[in-house]
């Protein structure tokens, strides 16, 4: 499933009722999240977080900045914060399975809605920017709400959506798309706020001034002061002291953590602090993180240790808040900082049930979740168990020369498990879609058309679920195969297992794919689909007998 996140700001942040308002309207709409909303009465700005798909999001900031174009009126509106309209920017941000290419399409397709719909001046920026000179937000939002009269009668200046003309009410808004930003905060063992400002003028992009020996700064031939350069891209920085931690901290916004990675500036603070002689304590974080940036923060801090890096995402994410020290000014807790883990939390779903409550669910006479989600839920058993011998494998005396091997089948088995958990759930809502389009309206014959092209692409996709459980599933059956042959010795039998539940889940995924196809009324695509069924299914099976065939010819001895 892909995810984005949306952060809109608005100009207001002074009448709770005015931001319920608002905020209704995301929470109303179906497949977006609310995650987070932070006022600030001096700025009189709310800016507001949620994620959830691409179309949900959108509708979702449509709506919202509807809403506040009725209840915000920008002619009387004060505050410390920059700004230009009732919805003065809203950005897009990729979060999962979704690109920047997304946002971008995104954010156009909602600037055209509402400079069309709403008549508000609508200028895009950063990466969804039409033109190099509206990139930077500072540039379009120069001279702020009261230049807009002005600015809109130039032709440089004409909105890419909606009309070139004043709306004294709502304003214009800057809607784009950009990477995550990280707002993180590390710790010091000092009171001194020059010595964390040294610090992060080290580390920061910008960098510092440039000085000859004797302390004076340099400049160049046209009399412009010179910089030097900090150690990262994308990171903008400050030191400071903050009184009610009694220390002071490095605060950084990571714009690019891909660039910038939240564990490589941690590790290049230590070294600067070092040479000053300082300690780095601990970090926090402030807001939200991207899951990927957690995970490589683990990684990178188990590969330090000589650990393997097939383990679980929770293990990797322990390990990486243990290194970054992210429990020293306050409780670390995943379910509330990872991004993802906040929408999941908040959208539920099967694979957040115990165990006895799965099952009870399962047992009961509604008809999902049934047999798709559990042919996922063996796969991810048999990922499971195969990353659990690829594990025990690696850490086993005398085995180090199998260590690369099991590493790899560790990640894979891994991933896959997560993935097939995430299926649990897919396969449900797969069938739930299927019942949503048969219940469509069929009034009129418009209605009748949009409800016959509903289910054929609800079927298609309950017909697609299976099939991709099928085709991991084979690749579950090769890392059993794998672990089984090369792995613990001790554990052959936990990869037999493996093995089978990678063949129950095949079998179970075939079933559903044989059960839905016939419904769809497109034959070439349940042709193909079909014709594909079959030949994973049959390699599935071939590989889940070499599998049965290895361990008990070892279990024999």
């Amino acid at each position: 499933m892909k995810l984005i996140e949306c952060v809109p700001n608005f100009s207001d942040g002074r009448n709770p009722e005015v931001i319920e308002a608002i905020t209704a309207e995301i929470r109303n709409t179906e497949g977006a999240v609310l995650l987070d909303v932070d006022p600030g009465a001096a700025t009189n700005r709310t800016v507001v977080t949620m994620i959830g798909t691409p179309e949900a999001v959108e509708e979702a900031a449509f709506r919202a900045i509807r809403k506040a174009s009725e209840l915000i009126d920008m002619s009387g509106h004060t505050g410390e914060h920059p700004r230009m309209g009732a919805t003065d920017v809203c950005p897009f941000v990729p979060v999962q399975g979704a690109t920047m290419e997304d946002c971008v399409e995104v954010a156009r397709k909602l600037g055209k809605r509402v400079g069309e719909e709403l008549g508000i001046p609508v200028y895009l920026y950063e990466n969804a920017a039409s033109r190099p000179e509206r990139n930077s937000l500072a540039d379009v939002r120069q001279g702020e709400y009261e230049a807009l009269p002005a600015k809109l009668k130039k032709a440089e200046f004409k909105p890419d959506f909606g009309p070139a003309e004043f709306n004294a009410r709502a304003g214009a808004t800057a809607i784009g798309a950009r990477e995550f930003l990280i707002a993180y905060n590390i710790n010091l063992n000092t009171r001194d706020k020059g010595l964390a400002k040294k610090i992060a003028l080290e580390i920061r992009e910008k960098g510092k001034l440039k000085r000859d020996g004797g302390g004076k700064i340099v400049k160049d031939d046209n009399g412009k002061r010179m910089w030097v350069p900090g150690r990262f891209k994308n990171v903008r920085g400050v030191g400071w002291y903050i009184e009610e931690f009694g220390r002071a901290q490095l605060s950084f916004n990571l714009t690019n953590y891909k660039v910038s990675p939240v564990h490589e500036v941690f590790d290049a603070c230590r070294e600067e602090a070092a040479r000053l002689g300082l300690r780095v304590t601990g970090s926090e974080l402030v807001g939200l993180i991207p899951l990927d940036a957690a995970l490589a923060a683990g990684d990178h801090y188990l590969k330090l240790q000589g650990k393997t890096t097939g383990v679980s995402v929770k293990e990797r994410i322990h390990t990486a808040a243990l290194s970054l020290g992210l429990d020293e000014i306050s409780a670390f807790e995943p379910d509330e900082k990872i991004v993802e883990f906040k929408y999941s939390g908040a959208s539920g779903g099967l694979k957040s049930m115990t165990l006895t409550d799965f099952a009870d669910e399962l047992a009961s006479d509604s008809p999902a979740p049934g047999g798709g989600s559990i042919a996922a839920l063996c796969g991810s058993l048999s990922a499971g168990l195969s990353a659990m011998v690829a594990g025990l494998t690696w850490s086993k005396k005398g085995m180090e020369a199998a260590r690369p091997a099991m590493e790899e089948v560790g990640c894979q088995g891994q991933n896959l498990k997560d993935w097939f958990m995430d299926a649990v759930d897919r396969d449900t809502d797969a069938f739930n879609q299927v019942l949503a389009a048969m219940r469509l309206p069929r009034s009129t014959d418009a209605d009748k058309e949009a409800r016959t092209a509903a289910i054929e692409a609800a079927n298609q996709y309950a017909t697609q679920v299976p099939l991709d459980v099928l085709e991991r599933s084979a690749l579950a059956a090769e890392l059993a195969l794998g672990v089984a042959r090369d792995g613990n010795p001790n554990s052959v039998s936990d990869a037999g297992v493996a093995g089978a539940c990678a063949l129950a889940a095949a079998e179970g995924a075939a079933m559903n794919v044989l059960i839905n196809a016939p419904s769809l009324t497109d034959r070439a695509v349940a042709d193909r689909m079909l014709a594909r069924q079959a030949e994973l299914l049959a390699k599935t099976q071939k590989t889940a007998a070499e599998v049965r065939k290895v361990v008990y010819g070892k279990l024999a001895g």
